[in-house]
């Protein structure tokens, strides 16, 4: 309909100025009128047959082919379909949204790029710290310059040997990553107590917690047991590294508190320092590998950097959710959610 009305007004536009110029010669309203409809009837159909051949039927199958390969349909079924009534129309619209698509694509493309580049910066970063170091230490042994000491030659070594086991730690972290994000690590699901668990993990840390002079809390109201279904080894994992990151970022003589709330059909685990916190622009990034608010601080203290990223990994791969909420000065709560079992009578 709306290509009839295109076509008419393009037509009624060309008989109208025909028409006048013949009554600005001819000075007569019957010629005028008689111009008139021989030049629209003309032009009407002209337009008609030109605007369908050359710009109308294009316009259809540019539609035809936009639509159905948005749909994942090949070539030769696409322009198979039957088309819609009002190709211009929605050819227009087909266009819009697909602008807007491709528009996210290519700003998804530009974070993915931007992101691999500060990946490739950071992980060059960490693992040439150590290799330096190790390098330099043998360098110096090999040179010869500490055998009147060899007691500076044992520091040297052990120095050595903690850069190699942070290059393994390393290793083993991305390791785990890929083989999360691949699929290539099944979650083993069984029921467990996860109050238990969280008791097993609190006593394990509880030296490590004394060495950072933090207080390990989990209240005394925690005596019932608490089924879940999950893969309790992976779980423990989360726990380890969550408490391990508030060890990180906690304040001496502070604490660090792990509390549980029952939902519909989840538990809601916390794990909660009252640190130095976190900026509210770096909240976003605190999952990222190698990510480190306070970067300084924490190669001091240790660790790959990969922590954070493998504990959403697990709890992603686990179908449920992590978050992090902070406020400078006050401290970080992580919180996660796993899958509750219904108790059966």
């Amino acid at each position: 309909m709306r290509f009839i009305l295109l076509v008419f007004i393009n037509a009624f536009a060309v008989g109208l100025s025909i028409a006048c110029v013949n009554f600005y010669f001819q000075h007569s309203w019957q010629h005028f009128f008689v111009t008139f409809a021989i030049s629209l009837t003309i032009s009407f159909l002209a337009f008609y047959y030109l605007f369908q051949r050359y710009i109308y039927n294009k316009i259809k199958l540019i539609y035809k082919l936009i639509h159905n390969l948005k749909l994942g349909k090949d070539l030769k079924e696409a322009l198979g379909e039957k088309m819609s009534d009002d190709p211009i129309n929605d050819v227009e619209q087909q266009v819009r949204d697909w602008a807007k698509e491709k528009k996210k694509e290519i700003d998804t493309l530009k974070e993915q790029e931007r992101f691999r580049r500060e990946f490739l910066a950071n992980i060059s970063h960490e693992f040439k710290t150590p290799l330096f170091a190790i390098q330099g230490y043998v360098d110096a042994l090999q040179d010869g310059m500490m055998l009147e000491d060899p007691e500076l030659a044992t520091q040297f070594l052990m120095k050595a040997s903690q850069n190699l086991d942070r290059l393994t730690f390393l290793i083993k972290d991305l390791d785990e990553i890929s083989k999360l994000e691949s699929g290539q690590i099944p979650i083993n699901y069984e029921r467990f107590d996860l109050v238990a668990l969280i008791k097993e993990v609190l006593e394990s840390m509880e030296d490590k917690a004394g060495m950072h002079d933090i207080t390990l809390v989990f209240k005394e109201k925690y005596q019932h047991p608490m089924m879940v279904r999950a893969d309790r080894e992976k779980i423990r994992q989360v726990f380890v590294n969550l408490i391990d990151n508030s060890f990180k970022y906690g304040k001496t003589k502070g604490e660090t508190n792990v509390r549980i709330y029952e939902l519909f059909e989840t538990v809601l685990v916390e794990v909660t320092d009252d640190g130095i916190g976190i900026e509210e622009k770096n909240l976003p990034r605190v999952f990222e590998r190698f990510y480190r608010t306070d970067k300084s601080r924490s190669r001091k203290i240790g660790g790959s950097g990969l922590g954070l990223s493998i504990v959403k990994h697990i709890i992603e791969a686990h179908q449920q959710t992590i978050n992090v909420r902070s406020t400078e000065g006050v401290g970080t709560t992580f919180a996660f959610t796993l899958e509750k079992v219904k108790l059966t009578i």
